[in-house]
């Protein structure tokens, strides 16, 4: 395993952009899966608020709470020794004022020991993201789709405003914003942002021409249920192995063929 001293880091991430070398995000939730995503060398790893539908099994990421991103959060952060860890900020904590989103993205890196937050929002949230870095918080906007603002946008729908695209990442930059995570828009959209901002772009169902692409990881490993966006590409379908793993074992049980001898204690 990677020592500390070989974090990524925001320079990292820079550095990457510069040399044309594509990031690598993730999401994770808990300690085995962060595990494996640092140790299979995976850039960035995103605690996302994604977590209470993948998780909690909940239609939006509107309900989850500060102290749920803190409680999955440390456990992502303490798993690993190279990735970079960003924690999402809940819904409403952008909303309120840019003395609380400080004072709560400041709790959440304490709490967690995370290396930045994650807020969405652009040049509305351009305040908010200016504080937070001035107090020392890497920070990633989050532009295009904003699943906190579902409701508001009409349902998790293609943005292709170009204009406030651009206008919404450019704030980011100005504001301090170390990366712009660009979801769900046009691929040309996405390409024409990255090439005109001196930071990363972090793309999800928004093409190749981002500086790093991030995926939700059940939803890449096929470890989920029910809709699956278009923009995923499943690496795997661990939900049918895992089905026909448990069916085994159920069948085993009942036949008394598990546990046999090796598994029984002398």
């Amino acid at each position: 395993m990677d020592s500390p001293a070989s974090r990524v880091t925001v320079k990292t991430l820079q550095n990457m952009k510069q040399k044309g070398q594509p990031i690598t995000m993730l999401t994770a939730y808990d300690f085995p899966t962060a595990q494996l995503l640092d140790e299979s060398g995976i850039d960035c790893i995103l605690v996302g608020d994604s977590l209470g539908m993948v998780v909690q099994g909940k239609t939006t990421t509107v309900p989850v709470t500060v102290e749920e991103m803190i409680y999955h959060g440390e456990m992502v952060t303490r798993a690993t020794r190279r990735a970079m860890v960003i924690v999402d900020l809940p819904f409403p904590v952008g909303q309120l004022g840019v003395t609380h989103t400080v004072s709560v993205a400041a709790e959440i890196m304490k709490k967690t020991q995370c290396h930045g937050v994650k807020m969405e929002g652009g040049h509305q949230q351009s305040d908010s993201i200016r504080a937070m870095v001035d107090a020392g918080i890497p920070t990633i906007a989050h532009i295009g789709l904003r699943p906190q603002s579902v409701h508001a946008l009409g349902g998790y729908r293609v943005q292709r405003n170009g204009e406030q695209l651009l206008a919404d990442a450019k704030a980011a930059v100005d504001a301090g914003a170390f990366a712009v995570l660009i979801e769900c828009v046009p691929a040309d959209l996405a390409e024409q942002v990255t090439q005109s901002i001196a930071i990363p772009t972090i793309g999800i169902g928004a093409g190749k021409g981002c500086d790093g692409q991030v995926l939700v990881t059940n939803d890449m490993l096929g470890w989920n249920s029910g809709y699956v966006p278009k923009f995923v590409r499943q690496f795997a379908d661990l939900r049918s192995q895992a089905t026909r793993a448990v069916e085994r074992y159920r069948e085993e049980v009942k036949q008394r063929t598990f546990p046999g001898p090796d598994e029984s204690m002398k």
